[in-house]
């Protein structure tokens, strides 16, 4: 059955009963950063900038809500970790450019909602599902003058010119790279190629740092011609728990992004069992502490200067569950503390556990006119208990063995809980594993076969 015979039997609530759902898994949906006019002078419709069915955060840290929507879930793909994957038995719906156009702006007008999140399946090609997001986009923009924020899930096997004509409309573009090993992401994702997606990241991030010149020089020979638009970051998500990867390897993924292609955000979603699951997927979801550890190290990444190398090893590649990452690399290497608050650096403030940023940057200008004591690190609100054991203060000196590691490891410790029977993914590789892909891969082929002709 032809999808556009399907569709003209489905009213749009049900469409997007069926698509909003199958968007629920998608994380990588933040607007920080997003610099789209707004319509605070009363043209055009919608603002990122300005004051005003998921929640993100615009640029001036506003929790605003997204229409989260597919476009379809139809997909060429067979990623055995995604719901709509070719194989899978689910209800599908395809939404035309111009009904999710109508459903933004009718969304918008009744203050549902102040942005749009898109993303979709694989129909046809990657370049015509491609051409269908930009369209959306495009008629927001230029024939309803939507200011509102935009972010599109962009396709890396799609053209390099397809990929930059996204940009143009959007706030946001993402890339999801899923699986940080290619030799995983083979096996369960046998469509998709880290190298492409690289590639794509490339084209974005040139395209971001082609218009802020651009837009630098203009500013700077006062020139009244329009400025370029162009989105302001990308995103990508990763998958914890699907295979066998380490918290390490998550990590150096990470790590490599952002020092390349100067990526806004990784997010991490922890895997979850799916209806009617391929044979390769674990039964079980890892804990969710274990994906809550990730954006706790991303952040230590990202913000404090510490290397992927120092928060996970070759002996323990992933990271305490019981801890936090902070904590952890300092009982590790507990012969450099204590730190003297009135004379180290601030990079080496940013290591004691239970300093943040701000507060290692307010102790470096207190202590310009006088001894920090403990008395200013209560008015800080700085965390002491954590602190105490690792800092030395003006009218605090602790011995180094004054709390030993099992006792600070007690003190911030879970509570101990019974033991549950190991439900953990299989190591991807193994020959097993690898016969029993080879054969999910051939009861599977045919069927992406109708999706190429947009069909089911």
């Amino acid at each position: 059955m032809f999808l556009g015979t399907y569709n003209a039997i489905m009213n749009t609530i049900e469409k997007l009963e069926i698509l909003a759902d199958a968007a629920k898994y998608d994380a990588s949906c933040a607007s920080s950063g997003g610099a789209r006019k707004d319509s605070s002078k009363g043209k055009g419709v919608g603002s990122t900038g300005g004051a005003g069915i998921c929640h993100s955060y615009a640029p001036d840290g506003r929790c605003i809500s997204l229409l989260k929507v597919l476009l379809t879930n139809v997909c060429l793909y067979d990623c055995h970790y995604c719901i709509n994957r070719r194989s899978s038995n689910v209800r599908r719906a395809l939404f035309t450019p111009e009904e999710v156009v109508e459903l933004t702006l009718s969304f918008y007008k009744r203050n549902y909602i102040e942005g749009l999140f898109l993303s979709s399946g694989i129909v046809r090609s990657a370049d015509y599902t491609m051409e269908m997001v930009i369209r959306v986009a495009r008629l927001l923009r230029e024939e309803h003058d939507f200011r509102g924020y935009i972010h599109l899930k962009t396709i890396p096997e799609a053209s390099p010119e397809l990929i930059s004509e996204a940009g143009k409309y959007a706030d946001r573009l993402s890339i999801n790279v899923e699986l940080p090993l290619q030799k995983n992401l083979k096996v369960l994702a046998p469509e998709k190629n880290v190298t492409r997606t690289r590639e794509a990241m490339q084209t974005i991030n040139s395209r971001i740092t082609e218009t802020l010149v651009t837009r630098k020089e203009m500013r700077r020979s006062k020139s009244r011609a329009k400025k370029p638009t162009f989105a302001t970051g990308q995103s990508t998500q990763m998958i914890v728990g699907a295979d066998g990867s380490h918290d390490s390897d998550f990590l150096k993924r990470s790590e490599d992004l952002y020092g390349n292609f100067n990526l806004r955000r990784v997010y991490y979603s922890a895997f979850s069992p799916i209806p009617e699951p391929s044979v390769l997927l674990p039964l079980k979801s890892p804990p969710l502490v274990r994906e809550h550890r990730l954006y706790q190290a991303d952040w230590l990444l990202r913000f404090y200067d510490f290397q992927v190398d120092e928060l996970t090893t070759s002996e323990e590649p992933d990271l305490d569950l019981d801890i936090d990452p902070k904590l952890s690399w300092a009982l590790r290497n507990r012969h450099v503390f204590p730190f003297d608050v009135n004379s180290a650096p601030l990079e080496m403030l940013y290591r004691i556990p239970g300093l943040g940023v701000r507060n290692a940057q307010r102790i470096v200008r207190l202590r310009m006119y006088h001894k920090v004591g403990l008395e200013d690190l209560i008015k800080l609100r700085v965390n002491l208990k954590k602190t105490m054991p690792f800092m030395i203060c003006s009218d605090h000196h602790p011995a180094k063995l004054e709390f030993s590691n099992e006792d600070i490891r007690l003190r911030f410790s879970p509570p101990p809980k019974q033991m549950e029977l190991d439900f953990s993914a299989p190591v991807i590789g193994d020959k097993v594993i690898i016969e029993n892909a080879e054969t999910v891969t051939k009861l599977t082929m045919e069927a992406g076969k109708e999706a190429m002709h947009g069909e089911f």
